[in-house]
């Protein structure tokens, strides 16, 4: 049974910095690529970054020079390091695995970050 667990998310005030984790169990040996979307209030969800296992890395514009995507696959644990957050960047954050072989796609539960002084 694949879980997603992820983790970090906080109240902080503009120009602050905060890490996600999302941790992996389960179906482990075949993670394909890694990401994180977002779902402000309000808004639809969207992609704010993703990685393949190839470490190729992709960031929507508005997260572009100040968020940073990284994986650890030992860990099986990918991570979003945001920094100079916005209040614009007030949101749900899930993070989301593919699976090779078609063994499909996985989303976790959500972490509330919270910008706002």
């Amino acid at each position: 049974q694949v879980q997603l667990v992820e983790s970090g998310g906080a109240l902080v005030q503009p120009g602050g910095s905060l890490r996600l984790s999302c941790v992996v169990s389960g179906r482990i040996f075949s993670i394909s690529d890694m990401g994180w979307y977002r779902q402000g209030p309000g808004k639809q969800r969207e992609l704010v970054a993703a990685t393949t296992s190839g470490g190729s890395t992709k960031y929507a514009d508005s997260v572009k020079g100040r968020f940073t995507i990284s994986r650890d696959n030992a860990k099986s644990t990918v991570y979003l390091q945001m920094n100079s957050l916005k209040p614009e960047d007030t949101a749900v954050y899930v993070c989301n695995v593919d699976f090779l072989y078609g063994l499909g796609s996985y989303w976790g539960q959500g972490t509330q970050v919270t910008v706002s002084s």
